[in-house]
C-alpha cells in the first residue's frame, strides 16, 4: 500500500509521512475526537487571528488619530492638488461694509461614514498661499446703481475661476453672502443688488449658483457661522476617542430618545470688533431661550440623524466694539464737561492749559476731541482702576439676573466645564502691546494693563520706536490701549459675568496657524448634505464593482478559508482511506470463512 507525504514550509520537525494502514490504526479509535479537536482548533485560530487583525487595524487608527489630525494641519498648508479628480471645491464671497473678499475652499471625497462631516480646508495656490482676494469699496456703495454690481464683483470670480479646475466649475457651489453694510440698506435696494447678481453671474460663469446662493445674512447667522468655523477647526464635531478629552452630556434636540449622550465639548466664541461685540455658545436642550437669540441646526448629512444637532445662543451688541465704545465714551465726557462748565463757570478742557483729565489714556499723553467745530483737550492720567469704574455705566446692565449687555438675556454658563475663544479686540488687547495673548489670566492681565496705563507716554513712544511691540501695532493702538484693555475687561467680567478666576479663555488671531473666518462655517453648513450624496454614489459604484471592496483583512480571511478547505480535504481523504480499509478487512474475513468451510472463495464487490 502507498504512503502519503506531507511537507510544509515550516520547521523540519513538521515534515512527516503517514501510511494508510498505520494511520488508520489511530483513526479507528479516535477519529471523531481528532476531527472535533481539529475543527475547534481551526475555529479558535480563526477567531484569534480576526481579533488580532481588527485590533491592529482599528486600534492603530485610534492611536494615530491625533497624529493624523496633526498631519492634516501640516498638509493643510501644502499646495492644493488641482489634478486630483477626487477634490471638490466651494466658493464664498464675503461682502462686508468696507470691501468684499472671496475665499476658495476644497475638500477630498467623503470617507463614507454618514456621521462624519466634510473635511473642508482653504485652497492654497502653487506658492502655498491661501486663495483669497479682496476688493474695495463695499458692495453697499452700489445701492444707487445696482446694475454695476456684477462688474464690481467680476474680478473676484475671475480670480476664483483661474484657480478652480475648469472641469470642476459646474459642480462648484458659489455663495455670495452680504453682511453689515447691506443690512442697513432699504429692502428694495438689497433686492436690486441681489437681482443683478443672480441675473448676470450665470451668464458669464459656470459655477453652481442658484437663487438661494446670494443673500443678506443676519448678525445671528454670521455668529453661527463663526461658531461652526472655530469648532470645526478645533475638531469638536468629531467622535470621542481619548479618555482625557473634555466631554459634555447632551440631550439631543429633536430626538425622540430622552437619554443623554456624551459628545465633545464645543467651544464658545467672543468676538469684539470695532463696532460690535458678539458672543455665541452651545446651550442645553432644557434651557429656554428666545427665538431671536437661539439657533438650532443639524450639521449632519442626513436630516434623520440627530447626532450633530446643536442649539447655540448668539447675541450681537452694536456699539460695544472697541472703537464704537471709545466714541460713546468721548461723546459722554464731552457733553458732561460742557454742561458742568456752564453750571460751575469752569473752563475744563477748553484750553490746553486746563485739559480734561482722562483716566483711560496713558500718563501725560495729550489728546483732542472735536465735536461740532468745538475742541476739547484731554490729558491722560493712566489710572486703570478709575477707568474701569468710569466705563461701567456704559455696559447698560440691569438688576435682573441672567442678563448681559443692554439687559439682554444670557443663558447660564457652566464655568467649570466650558471653553471660550476670544477674537479680534480680545486678542489685540492682550497681545499687540501687552504680549500676553493665548491663555487668559485676569490677575496677570490686570497688572500688565495697570502698569501700561501708568507708564509715561514718552516712554511708550520710545519702546514703540525700538520695535518692542507687535509689528502691526501702531500709534493708534498705543494711544487707546489703556481704554480698550479696561473695556475688554469690563465687557468680559461685568458684561458677560465671567468670574475673574475663569481660566478657559484663549485669545487668538489664528487657530492651528489658520485665520478662522465665518466663511468657513458658512461653506460647511451649506454643503452639509453633500456627504450623503457621495455616500449614495459610493454605494451605487460598490454594487457594480464588488471586487474592489476587498481589503487587507478580507485577503487574510480568504487565506484562512483556503487553509481550512485544504485541511478538511485531508481529513475527508483519511476518512475515505478508513472506509477502504474496512471494506478490505470485510472482504478478507469473508474469504477466510469460505476457506474454512472448504468452499471456493466468492467474488466480492470491488474485485475484478
Amino acid at each position: 500500500m502507498g504512503r502519503i507525504g506531507i511537507s510544509c514550509l515550516v520547521p523540519a520537525s513538521w515534515h512527516f509521512s503517514i501510511s494508510p494502514v498505520g494511520c488508520l490504526r489511530i483513526l479507528n479509535t479516535n477519529l471523531r475526537q481528532i476531527i472535533v479537536i481539529s475543527v475547534l482548533a481551526i475555529t479558535v485560530s480563526l477567531l484569534y487571528f480576526s481579533v488580532v487583525i481588527i485590533r491592529n487595524k482599528y486600534g492603530r487608527l485610534s492611536r494615530d488619530k491625533k497624529f493624523q489630525r496633526y498631519l492634516a494641519r501640516v498638509t493643510d498648508v501644502e499646495a492644493t492638488d488641482t489634478n486630483n479628480p477626487n477634490v471638490n471645491y466651494g466658493i464664498v464671497v464675503d461682502c462686508g461694509s468696507s470691501g468684499s473678499r472671496i475665499f476658495v475652499y476644497c475638500w477630498p471625497r467623503h470617507n463614507g461614514n454618514p456621521h462624519d462631516l466634510l473635511d473642508i480646508r482653504q485652497m492654497r495656490d502653487k506658492n502655498r498661499k491661501p486663495v483669497v482676494m479682496k476688493i474695495k469699496p463695499g458692495i453697499s456703495e452700489f445701492a444707487t446703481f445696482p446694475e454695476k454690481v456684477s462688474d464690481y464683483i467680476s474680478p473676484l470670480l475671475n480670480f476664483a475661476a483661474k484657480h478652480v479646475p475648469r472641469t470642476k466649475h459646474k459642480e462648484t457651489p458659489l455663495y455670495i453672502l452680504c453682511t453689515a453694510g447691506m443690512r442697513i440698506l432699504p429692502e428694495s435696494q438689497q433686492k436690486a443688488i441681489l437681482e443683478d447678481l443672480l441675473t448676470d453671474i450665470p451668464v458669464h460663469f459656470d459655477f453652481l449658483f442658484s437663487d438661494s446662493h446670494a443673500e443678506v445674512i443676519s448678525g445671528k447667522q454670521e455668529g453661527v457661522y463663526a461658531w461652526i468655523g472655530i469648532n470645526f477647526v478645533l475638531g469638536r464635531f468629531e467622535h470621542i476617542e481619548d479618555d482625557d478629552e473634555a466631554v459634555v452630556e447632551v440631550n439631543i434636540p429633536g430626538s425622540e430618545s430622552s437619554e443623554a449622550i456624551l459628545r465633545k465639548r464645543t467651544a464658545g466664541i467672543l468676538d469684539m470688533g470695532g463696532v460690535s461685540t458678539q458672543i455665541a455658545y452651545e446651550v442645553p436642550k432644557t434651557e429656554e431661550v428666545a427665538k431671536n437669540l437661539l439657533a438650532e441646526f443639524n450639521l449632519g448629512c442626513d436630516v434623520h440623524q440627530t447626532e450633530h444637532v446643536y442649539r447655540v445662543y448668539v447675541a450681537t451688541f452694536l456699539g460695544f466694539g472697541g472703537n464704537a465704545a471709545r466714541q460713546r465714551y468721548e461723546d459722554r465726557i464731552f457733553g458732561d464737561t460742557i454742561q458742568k462748565n456752564r453750571l460751575l463757570g469752569k473752563q475744563t478742557g477748553l484750553t490746553p492749559e486746563t485739559p480734561y483729565l482722562d483716566p483711560c489714556l496713558p500718563l501725560d499723553i495729550k489728546d483732542e476731541i472735536q465735536q461740532n467745530g468745538q475742541a476739547m483737550y484731554l490729558r491722560g492720567t493712566g489710572d486703570f482702576a478709575l477707568c474701569r469704574e468710569t466705563i461701567q455705566p456704559f455696559m447698560n446692565k440691569t438688576n435682573e439676573t441672567q442678563t448681559s449687555l443692554n439687559g439682554i438675556y444670557q443663558p447660564p454658563i457652566n464655568f467649570q466645564n466650558s471653553e471660550f475663544y476670544g477674537f479680534s479686540e480680545f486678542y489685540y488687547c492682550t497681545e499687540d502691546v501687552l504680549r500676553m495673548g493665548g491663555d487668559y489670566n485676569a490677575a496677570q492681565f490686570t497688572k500688565a494693563a495697570k502698569d501700561y496705563c501708568a507708564t509715561k507716554w514718552s516712554i511708550l513712544r520710545e519702546r514703540f520706536d525700538r520695535g518692542l511691540y507687535a509689528s502691526h501695532a501702531d500709534l493708534h493702538r498705543l494711544k487707546y490701549q489703556c481704554f480698550k484693555s479696561a473695556w475688554m475687561f469690563e465687557v468680559f467680567h461685568r458684561g458677560f459675568s465671567f468670574p475673574v478666576s475663569y481660566k478657559n479663555l484663549k485669545t487668538a488671531l489664528q487657530v492651528y496657524d489658520k485665520e478662522v473666518q465665518w466663511t468657513l462655517g458658512a461653506i460647511l453648513y451649506r454643503t452639509r448634505f453633500l456627504p450623503l450624496r457621495d455616500i449614495q454614489q459610493e454605494i451605487f459604484r460598490a454594487s457594480h464593482s464588488r471586487w474592489r471592496g476587498f481589503s487587507f483583512v478580507y485577503n487574510h480571511y480568504l487565506f484562512w478559508g483556503c487553509f481550512l478547505v485544504v485541511l478538511l480535504s485531508i481529513l475527508l481523504y483519511l476518512l475515505r482511506l478508513r472506509r477502504i480499509h474496512r471494506r478490505t478487512l470485510r472482504s478478507g474475513s469473508v474469504a477466510t470463512l469460505w476457506m474454512e468451510e472448504g468452499l471456493p472463495a466468492q467474488k466480492t464487490a470491488g474485485t475484478l
